[in-house]
């Protein structure tokens, strides 16, 4: 009997939890053995739920009863769990996580720990939800470089633009509704700026390239600025804003980013709509995939994280490598990338032409008292300083 502990019992953590005694028999089966959950660790008593006998307040327990082989850390947040991850592998039991925010932050040493001690750190989870795109880049596609990874990895804001393109609403109106229906935190910063989506490639980025990529180092933008005017540009253009986060290799580095882009109909992310996730990878051999799913929620998030549970279980005594190393890749400059440019504004054709040259002017009958074109193709840099000087620049959505 393999005998586990949850610490964090809250959407994931009881997801978990459900999963494993939902489908007990089939996992059991795959493992070779039973499993139990033996401790679940919260801050709450859970007086009266069938649980309440198996809570724990202390994480030392669990660190110190050699009976438990694998630890699911859901608590989210970068501490304690940091703090209570390391003291778990520490103590030679495997870890897996849903915590895209600890992963991002100390991946490279929480697998250097697990490596020390020969258990496991694994985090499916933390990117994508119940969409295994990990689980295939460590395997499935090790015999691939891959060049290029682009993402919806973020139910929120695929959601809102999504419901901003079938009723034409704005992005107040449609952020307050995600809200109501729980699609939405009650402060939704991390999710519309683009952090929560620039965590997930930085992790990506890191597997791929085997090296650690800082979060911060990704240059974000959100979506509070599209507005519902973006919204009739980009149907008459017969493309879809979606927010991407996307690395593409350059060099020996690679060119990282989340913002929102412009899909034209051919692009296997253009439906991609409501609260999933997608996952385009372009590999030198394979050519293109893509990995496609629920993206966030109880049961899914926790299905990948019980399908980490049960790989920990058939690996015990056996590390599985990892390639993430704690040396710090120097991701490359965005502003040296070359695309397109979707361009609202209020100056005159003339200015325009004068500054950008030859553009494609797009004209939407609702829209009267300012001018959109799409720019020929140039550097980010190069687009900065024409914007600069053009003035009066209402947006800018980028092609892809």
């Amino acid at each position: 009997m393999i005998k586990i502990a949850v610490m964090g019992y809250g959407t994931i953590g009881s997801g978990v939890v459900q999963v494993i005694e939902t489908n007990q028999d089939s996992i059991c089966r795959k493992i070779g053995e039973g499993i139990e959950v033996k401790y679940i660790l919260d801050l709450r008593d859970f007086e009266g739920d069938p649980i309440q006998s198996r809570v724990v307040h202390d994480y030392e327990i669990i660190a110190k009863d050699p009976e438990i082989a694998i630890v699911v850390e859901s608590m989210g947040g970068v501490e304690p769990a940091y703090t209570f991850v390391k003291a778990m592998l520490e103590a030679g039991k495997s870890v897996t996580t849903s915590n895209k925010a600890l992963v991002a932050a100390h991946g490279a040493d929480l697998i250097a720990a697990a490596k020390e001690k020969n258990v496991n750190f694994m985090f499916e989870a933390s990117v994508g939800g119940g969409i295994p795109i990990i689980r295939a880049l460590n395997s499935c596609l090790t015999a691939d470089r891959i060049e290029e990874i682009s993402g919806i990895v973020n139910g929120t804001t695929n959601y809102i633009l999504s419901k901003m393109a079938d009723e034409g609403c704005g992005f107040e109106e449609v952020l307050k509704e995600a809200q109501e229906k729980g699609f939405a935190e009650k402060d939704p910063t991390a999710d519309v700026e683009g952090h929560d989506a620039g965590r997930k490639i930085a992790i990506l980025t890191s597997l791929i390239a085997g090296r650690q990529v800082d979060f911060e180092d990704v240059y974000t933008e959100g979506i509070s600025s599209i507005t519902a005017t973006d919204i009739l540009y980009a149907k008459q253009m017969d493309r879809v804003i979606k927010l991407l986060a996307t690395s593409r290799q350059t060099g020996d580095t690679y060119t990282v980013m989340v913002a929102p882009f412009l899909l034209p109909k051919e692009h296997p992310l253009y439906t991609v709509n409501g609260v999933f996730n997608a996952v385009f990878v372009r590999g030198n051999m394979l050519g293109d995939a893509m990995f496609y799913g629920s993206g966030a929620g109880s049961l899914p998030t926790a299905s990948a994280v019980v399908a980490d549970v049960v790989e920990l279980a058939k690996h015990i005594g056996k590390h599985i490598e990892l390639e993430w190393r704690p040396e710090k890749l120097e991701i490359s400059d965005y502003k040296k990338q070359t695309t397109r440019f979707f361009v609202r504004t209020s100056a005159d054709s003339a200015q325009i032409e004068r500054i950008f040259g030859s553009v494609r002017y797009i004209q939407v009958p609702e829209v009267s008292d300012e001018t959109g074109f799409v720019t020929s193709e140039m550097t980010e840099e190069e687009f900065e300083k024409k914007a600069a000087e053009l003035g009066a620049v209402l947006q800018m959505i980028r092609f892809h």
